[in-house]
């Protein structure tokens, strides 16, 4: 969809530059695509400047890019803090919490279900947190996700966390106490998402990065687990 003299680059919503050239590079492996920016956004071409296209995004709990169904696809920018750069390689798509302050974890299963980019993580019924990616792990015996948590819920995390699978609506039936749903979420039952809880007996907080089991279910006492962790105050 990127198009020359055409295409716009943008920072935060505002026209700062436009494509001009776009040819394939020496091997044919990639696009190179030449830019033009306006003297006053001089300061995005440096070190650690991220570029991607936007482009129309519609899913399960994800609804992104819109616009350019009626002005077309554009390139978003994020200014770097280097030296003066003149040559970049684009991302393939950003993630939904790029420069936002939190927690990364890997979470490692069998099966990932209905769980997709863009699911929430719930603590309590609370959202906090997101599914930023999926891949297979480095064996391909296992799957691999990705996950954000809200800086101010990262102190919810620790080494004793435990993570399942959340498919949305819990059906339990009992010959006497009759049919019982659970609902979690609007989000979690059309594109399913994960839970965790955390152990009274919390031990220490985690590093970005920390590996998790995810869990099909979770054990009856995960649920009982009533930790006394301080949450900072909402905005």
């Amino acid at each position: 969809g990127v198009k020359p003299d055409q295409t716009e680059i943008r920072y935060r919503g505002v026209p700062v530059g436009q494509v001009t050239t776009i040819e394939l590079a020496e091997k044919q492996q990639q696009v190179v695509v030449t830019a033009q920016l306006r003297r006053t956004a001089a300061g995005l071409a440096r070190e650690g400047s991220l570029f991607w296209v936007v482009r129309p995004e519609v899913g399960f709990g994800t609804v992104r890019g819109l616009s350019t169904v009626l002005t077309g696809a554009y390139i978003q920018a994020i200014p770097g803090r280097g030296k003066d750069r003149r040559k970049f390689t684009g991302l393939e798509s950003a993630s939904p919490t790029l420069g936002q302050p939190g927690l990364n974890l890997i979470l490692s299963a069998r099966q990932l279900g209905s769980v997709r980019v863009g699911s929430p993580v719930v603590y309590r019924g609370i959202e906090v947190g997101s599914v930023t990616g999926a891949d297979l792990g480095p064996d391909a015996t296992s799957a691999r996700l990705k996950v954000f948590i809200e800086q101010r819920y990262a102190r919810l995390v620790r080494i004793g966390s435990r993570f399942w699978l959340v498919s949305g609506v819990d059906v339990d039936f009992g010959l006497f106490r009759g049919l019982q749903v659970n609902v979690e979420s609007l989000r979690t039952l059309v594109g399913g998402g994960l839970a965790f809880a955390t152990p009274d007996d919390s031990s220490g907080t985690v590093k970005d990065g920390t590996l998790f089991l995810l869990h099909d279910k979770p054990q009856p006492e995960w649920l009982e687990w009533m930790p006394k962790i301080p949450v900072a105050a909402g905005e």
